[in-house]
């Protein structure tokens, strides 16, 4: 049965794995939850709490062995699945996160990106092809994917929520900030940009 974590949870376990990532490059074995709440400045019990959720063997006072549980984090949270993905509106944004690598590693494989501008149409960003946004209903048709990225400017966030829910997308990755109205069957994850930045700067007010 899979486990029910919540978003803050799954948050951290993600840093986690960063850091993880990061020791296996220093080929460190071992991790204690010690040294990854001091890098996080977090609570060291709460680093605990978080693993003891995972299937992991390790001990805390002696410490993890950073391949298993690397490997128990990807378990727990589904990188071994890969998932398929569009990016709706090829801009600087668009094109940023069809250049960022590191999506592959956490199992999702972006496809192709779309737009409606015909000076961009045809061409390449990191061997993705930007395709004619008006083609996009009959790849979903012809292909299964799983969740479409939408980078598009605000103002045409919704009509352009609406043509993909019309496509068949049932999940959407939402980079606009604009709160999306979409049937109860679709999925809307936002990405809070500014809301985020603002968290980040509020102590500074």
């Amino acid at each position: 049965m899979k486990k029910q974590l919540s978003d803050k949870v799954i948050n951290r376990l993600t840093l986690y794995h960063c850091i993880l990532n990061d020791y296996i490059n220093k080929n460190e074995e071992i991790i204690s939850s010690g040294q990854i709440a001091s890098l996080l400045k977090i609570d060291d019990s709460q680093v605990r709490k978080d693993i003891n959720l995972l299937n992991n063997s390790g001990k805390s006072r002696v410490g993890y062995n950073v391949k298993e549980l690397k490997k128990s984090i990807e378990s727990t949270l589904g990188f071994e699945k890969h998932k398929r993905a569009y990016i709706i509106g090829a801009g600087n944004l668009g094109m940023a996160l069809a250049n960022y690598g590191n999506f592959a590693n956490y199992g999702l494989n972006i496809v192709s990106l779309f737009d409606n501008d015909e000076k961009k149409i045809g061409k390449e960003i990191n061997n993705k092809k930007i395709l004619d946004v008006k083609e996009l209903p009959r790849y979903v048709w012809q292909h299964y994917i799983d969740i479409a990225i939408l980078t598009v400017p605000a103002q045409y966030a919704q009509t352009t929520a609406d043509f993909l829910v019309n496509a068949g997308i049932k999940h959407i990755w939402n980079f606009t900030p604009v709160v999306l109205s979409v049937p109860y069957n679709v999925q809307v994850w936002n990405e809070n940009l500014m809301g985020n930045f603002l968290q980040f700067t509020y102590d500074l007010n």
